[in-house]
């Protein structure tokens, strides 16, 4: 076995593209109704996922409201990176968790919150 793919839930699969978009996702056309979207950043085996509140609701019954700290980490590819990415989600409104710092296991770190409120830890080694 082998993992092949992370997904969001969200409530405005556009507004979460722009985000991802911010983080190098790279996605295609967005339709107005899209249930499902699926990004891939260059050079990465997994797949990610954005799919809509409501069709996973109705789907799983499950409701998927986030009710825990649920996060997944980027690989930058050096400290700076990890900077300029946390300004760009920063002169775009969202939201940042954690503004970077030297981590004491020896990375650039930093946290940001998608528009669903799900962490992203961006980070690179120094």
């Amino acid at each position: 076995m082998k993992l092949d793919a992370i997904g969001v839930v969200s409530k405005d699969i556009k507004k979460s593209v722009a985000f991802y978009k911010l983080l190098g996702f790279e996605f295609g056309e967005v339709p107005d109704d899209a249930m499902h979207i699926e990004a891939k950043r260059q050079n990465d085996s997994v797949r990610f996922m954005i799919d809509n509140y409501e069709m996973i609701k109705e789907h799983t019954g499950i409701d998927t409201e986030p009710s825990n700290m649920s996060s997944f980490a980027i690989l930058c590819d050096n400290p700076a990176d990890v900077d300029s990415a946390v300004q760009k989600i920063k002169d775009a409104g969202y939201t940042i968790a954690k503004e970077p710092w030297d981590a004491m296991w020896g990375q650039r770190y930093a946290v940001v919150i998608d528009p669903d409120g799900y962490g992203v830890d961006l980070f690179a080694t120094l």
